[in-house]
């Protein structure tokens, strides 16, 4: 019987157990009930071993390479610590040790049992771990990671070594994958850690690793990665691969605090790289100086330029007689950029040649500025649509303004920055154009009135009624374009001076405030380490950090974030662009000509001439409507 229990726990089938663990009902008289027992326990044991090797055998065909290497390990434990045993114990047997053999001729079953009792409670945990992967078709390295480490850290010592033991084997597997991604930039297409976008996949890392850690491997990955993919003509060098893949050999994720510190160091050594290398100083610089000109319009002179250039396209395609030749294109707004920038200090930008408009609905024929009093716009329930109101104000369509973005501007630069440099750049345009256009207003009425004055004297003209009607009209005209070019210098002085140069002086002075703490951290030591390199050093991953919280601030400081002050601010303009509109109608005065038909009264000297009435009722309205949004805002 010795020899048939020796071949169970070896885990071969025998007739002493017909199913699972449970004695055959044909023995079990015949044995005593403590002997009983002690086969069932032995049974049970032999019946785990059985299930974990079928189960390893099924899970080794298993797509990941972290299962099968968790299969393979537990294999070879099985293999070098329980068989072992139980070829050692048939070794006794056969040698008749006295330890375990009675009188050299009897074995009892219980010395079989103490010896093979170790084993109970490992292989328990071993079935239930099986049990567990098993009902998961597909794992992620993070979470079979954060299985194995928490199922290590168990008071039981034989099981917390297996499982341990386990856990450092599928870690291994890992760590070797993160070395590709880290120091070659490189990718397995069985289990990677990345997508094709080079960011980092659910469940890729597991939740050991710190989110300092986290994000250093995020932006070390993304930024290795693009320097092999374009070839850059300057590469990592190889002595900081060897360096780099000689400390992830040190350590494993469960160690946070070791994996933080050469995590940390392997990005020290890149970011220093990549700014010397790659995108140095000057480089950031010249975007950041390159955005705020253009998208933010700190370029006076070739913003100006560029809005008449605007109107210009407007008056040549609307007096143009051809269907087709009517039409703007984006490659005539792109063109207009070129055009602008001749005689302005942006003439030779290299930057410039980045911009580029985008009409998303095609092209489109120039229309007018409407005269009509067009309902008040709904208010936005959100702000990211009350950010679009003004990108149709420009032109008269939705029109955007995007930048080339190519390597390396993409390391510190995203499209979401693009576009929020887009929709700043819609609201500081459409008033800078509604600015310009009032004060082109004021021009005009003040020449009128000097003309007027040649003729006139003092007076307005007309008969008595009709010259006080005209004195109020004027005045009250004036009136409208003084409050017109009082708001508007008011809005554009404070998003110019106190948002836009206040906040880009902030940006200049904290970069520079960034590069000289992180000339310091060289000499930080290394138990601060960890905390200097990510809170003081500059790589892009901060940059990135800096730059985002300086676009939100520009959006709160310009009220975009707010939709109702933004729908306000929105009315006002069309306001502005209307009245500037009725104005240029009208020949460039608010009071019509003496001379003009309708513009003196009928058969009555005490009447007030119909032309005078209408442009009355026009400039009262417009009064009165400016005066209202001006009071809410």
């Amino acid at each position: 019987m010795i020899a048939e229990v020796l071949l169970v726990l070896a885990g071969h089938s025998s007739s002493l157990f017909p199913v699972d663990y449970t004695l055959n009902p044909a023995i079990a008289p015949l044995l005593h009930p403590g002997e009983q027992q002690t086969l069932e326990a032995l049974g049970l044991i032999a019946y785990r071993y059985r299930k974990i090797k079928t189960a390893c055998v099924n899970l080794s065909r298993s797509r990941s390479r972290y299962v099968c290497a968790l299969c393979a390990t537990l294999s070879h434990i099985l293999k070098e610590d329980y068989e072992s045993l139980v070829i050692e114990t048939e070794a006794k047997v056969l040698k008749r040790d006295c330890a375990l053999v009675a009188n050299g001729a009897f074995v009892p079953l219980s010395s079989v049992r103490s010896i093979f009792s170790e084993w109970d409670a490992p292989l328990a945990a071993l079935v239930a771990l099986v049990n567990d992967i098993e009902a998961e078709k597909d794992w992620n390295p993070g979470p079979l990671i954060d299985l194995l480490v928490a199922r290590s850290k168990t008071g039981v010592h034989r099981i917390a070594d297996i499982l341990e033991r386990i856990s450092v084997a599928v870690q291994r597997v890992w760590r070797t994958q993160l070395t590709a991604f880290l120091v070659h930039g490189s990718l397995s297409p069985v289990d990677p850690l990345a997508g094709d976008n080079l960011i980092l996949l659910t469940g890729s890392i597991p939740s050991c690793v710190s989110p300092q850690s986290y994000d250093s491997i995020a932006y070390v990955g993304r930024a290795i990665a693009t320097v092999k993919a374009v070839k850059w003509q300057k590469q990592p060098p190889r002595i900081l691969a060897t360096e780099h893949t000689a400390l992830l050999e040190g350590v494993l994720p469960e160690d946070q605090h070791a994996f933080d510190l050469v995590i940390s160091q392997i990005r020290t050594d890149v970011g220093e790289w990549l700014w010397v290398n790659v995108l140095t100083k000057k480089d950031v610089d010249d975007a950041v100086d390159s955005l705020a000109n253009y998208f933010l319009i700190r370029n006076g002179e070739f913003s100006l330029s560029l809005i008449r250039e605007f109107e210009r396209l407007m008056l040549s395609r609307l007096t143009s007689r051809s269907g087709s030749a009517s039409m703007i294109r984006e490659q005539d707004l792109n063109l207009a950029i070129l055009r602008a920038s001749l005689g302005t200090t942006a003439q030779h930008d290299p930057y410039l040649t980045r911009l580029r408009f985008v009409l998303p609905a095609g092209p489109l024929r120039p229309l007018l500025p409407s005269l009509t009093n067009d309902p008040p716009l709904p208010i936005p329930t959100t702000a990211q649509t009350s950010t679009s109101l003004f990108d149709s104000h420009l032109l008269g369509t939705t029109l955007s303004l995007s930048y080339n973005l190519s390597w390396p501007l993409d390391l510190f630069l995203d499209r979401a920055d693009l576009a929020t440099y887009s929709t700043l750049f819609s609201f500081l345009s459409a008033l800078r154009k509604a600015h310009t256009r009032v004060h082109t207003c004021w021009s005009s009425l003040s020449n009128a009135q000097r003309a007027r004055r040649r003729w006139t004297g003092f007076g307005e003209g007309g008969t008595a009624e009709d010259h006080e009607s005209r004195i109020q009209m004027l005045r009250c005209g004036w009136g409208v374009v003084r409050d017109m070019s009082w708001f508007l210098d008011t809005l554009l002085g404070y998003v110019m001076m106190d948002v836009v140069d206040v906040e880009f002086g902030k940006l200049k002075e904290l970069l520079d405030k960034q590069r000289q703490e992180a000339q310091n951290v060289k000499t930080a030591t290394e138990n601060h380490a960890i905390q200097s390199s990510t809170s003081s050093r500059l790589d892009f991953n901060t940059l990135r950090i800096i730059h985002t919280n300086y676009l939100g601030r520009l959006l709160d400081g310009c009220l975009l974030t707010n939709p109702n002050i933004t729908t306000i601010m929105r009315q006002v303009l069309d306001i502005c662009e209307r009245f500037v509109a009725l104005v240029e109608r009208w020949g460039g005065d608010v009071l019509p000509a003496l001379l003009f038909e309708g513009s003196l009264g009928g058969d009555s000297d005490d009447q007030v001439g119909a032309l005078v009435k209408e442009r009355w009722s026009i400039v009262s309205e417009i009064d009165e409507v400016s005066s209202y949004y001006y009071f809410h805002i």
